[in-house]
């Protein structure tokens, strides 16, 4: 396993030296950044895309859902396939894609061009993404060094949301279209970066993973099941026979995908990453904390537009303390617990800040008080995801061999995207239920949108309760230095297997 933690120094694309591979993670960062804020940014400029392009309702849900569908589709197959021809080649072409076709929305003319070049951008993405934490992992070997560069990335990867609030509001005050053409120059600034700082590296080659069944099973059921969650099941509801026949649809196939893993001779996913149940805890979690989370950063945008009256820029800054409490815990502090205390016991408290920030919300009142109602929540939630995120990208990593960090990654990252779209659909689809029933019975529009905002925050709660009951139940201590020791004993076993087939 020595050997194992020194090889990465080549892989993934840096480690030529401490300086070149901070210099490298900041690279990183920058392009995850640039994804991250694409995913909440179009949410501030979505009246002004339909006032300008003439969309319909159902047609500016899709300016949203074709980006989460391909991103969302994606993440898995394109980290697998970073760890077969180079992450570093992953990384620059998702960059080159995701930037153009960001372009292509600034320049889009009217529902069909957006709508595709919200797909592309999507790939692009998905391509760009999934291969970054395996990069960081491969960079950094040390552990203490590991969970410094962990702890930035986490910060990126989850404040990106509410940074994307904030520049939103500033953006679209001036145009819209300028939401989608910052990216340009960003992705040039990154690109050229990665292209003078990233190493190359070789990837195990196609032949030891191209599994072109598995590939299509898994892109196609989480596609489908990203669909699933965002479209019938949003629109219609959950009971409703499109949703069922569809979800029954993604579920079949995702079977298909395990069933031809576990039989493959070159499997695209080797089951046995999911032997750690830090690993696989840690996937769950962050499913049910990142669903529990829209119900602050999505249904907590809404209540201060709808119920207390917040112009962009106002939306915007009113979110700006989560960021800021975020990367001063991840930039300065989170690495240092984490090494003293280990990642579940960071993990634990992070996530019970952010249900006290959800059940504090639960009251918010439709008079409500930014200083009263509003900025404690932010505070407490900005502690705890600066605590809790970083805690599980480790354990999202821990136990995975340093060909399989890009799988892991892109494991790691579909996690986070589904997370997002089921927490999105569900919380989304219960608050407009309450708020229409109760405006049926003729309770006021402020009061309704106000009620139905509130039962979004309690369902939140309870999926991050059910978050800490699997961090208490499922994750399991290990001390801070031991980074990957539960999985030596698996590991030598097999490398012994392997000799003894290669003699035989």
């Amino acid at each position: 396993m020595a050997e194992a933690r020194e090889r990465p120094k080549q892989a993934g694309g840096a480690g030529v030296s401490d300086r070149r591979a901070w210099l490298a993670l900041y690279v990183l960062c920058g392009g995850m950044l640039m994804i991250v804020l694409d995913a909440t940014i179009v949410n501030v400029a979505l009246a002004d895309i339909q006032q300008d392009l003439g969309f319909t309702a159902a047609g500016l849900a899709w300016v949203v859902n074709g980006y989460l569908i391909s991103f969302g589709g994606l993440l898995m197959l394109a980290g697998r396939l970073g760890d077969l021809i180079g992450r570093r080649t992953m990384f620059l072409s998702g960059l080159v894609l995701f930037t153009l076709a960001s372009v292509l929305c600034g320049l889009a003319i009217n529902e069909v061009t957006l709508i595709a070049a919200r797909f592309l951008q999507g790939i692009g993405g998905a391509m760009t993404s999934a291969v970054i934490l395996g990069m960081i992992f491969a960079m950094f070997p040390d552990p203490r060094d590991q969970a410094k560069a962990i702890g930035r990335y986490a910060f990126v990867a989850s404040a990106g949301g509410a940074i994307g609030l904030l520049l939103g509001g500033v953006l679209t005050a001036l145009d819209w279209r300028l939401i989608f053409l910052v990216n340009l120059p960003i992705g040039i600034g990154v690109g050229v970066g990665a292209m003078k700082i990233l190493d190359k590296d070789q990837g195990a080659g196609l032949k030891d993973g191209a599994d072109i069944p598995g590939a299509v099973l898994i892109t196609s059921a989480l596609m489908l099941g990203v669909y699933t969650i965002v479209k019938p099941a949003a629109e219609y509801s959950w009971t409703d026979p499109v949703t069922l026949g569809l979800g029954a649809a993604s579920l079949l196939l995702l079977a298909g995908f395990v069933f031809r893993e576990a039989t493959a001779r070159t499997p695209l996913m080797p089951l046995r990453i999911f032997r750690s149940r830090n690993l696989s805890g840690a996937n769950v979690i962050q499913v049910l904390t990142v669903a529990g989370m829209f119900g602050m950063f999505f249904m907590g945008s809404l209540y201060l537009k709808q119920v207390l009256g917040y112009e962009p820029m106002q939306l915007g800054l009113a979110f700006f303390p989560v960021a800021a409490i975020m990367g001063v815990l991840s930039v300065r502090y989170s690495e240092h617990l984490v090494m003293r205390f280990g990642a579940r016991t960071v993990l634990i408290p992070g996530l019970s800040l952010i249900l006290a920030a959800l059940l504090w919300l639960t009251q918010a009142p439709v008079d409500g008080n930014y200083w009263l109602h509003i900025f404690g929540p932010m505070v407490l939630f900005g502690t705890g995801a600066g605590l809790a995120f970083p805690a599980l990208m480790n354990l999202a990593m821990s136990g995975v061999e340093p060909q399989e960090a890009g799988l892991a990654s892109g494991l790691a990252n579909t996690t986070m995207q589904v997370g997002g779209a089921l927490g999105l659909a569900v919380l989304a689809t219960l608050s407009a239920s309450r708020s229409e029933h109760l405006l049926e019975q003729g309770t006021s529009v402020p009061n309704a949108l106000t009620s139905g905002f509130q039962l979004a925050f309690w369902i939140g709660a309870a999926l991050v309760v059910a978050a800490l009951a699997a961090a208490v139940v499922v994750l399991k201590s290990v001390p801070p230095s031991a980074g990957g020791a539960e999985f030596d004993d698996e590991l030598r076993l097999e490398a012994e297997v392997a000799a003894e087939r290669t003699a035989l």
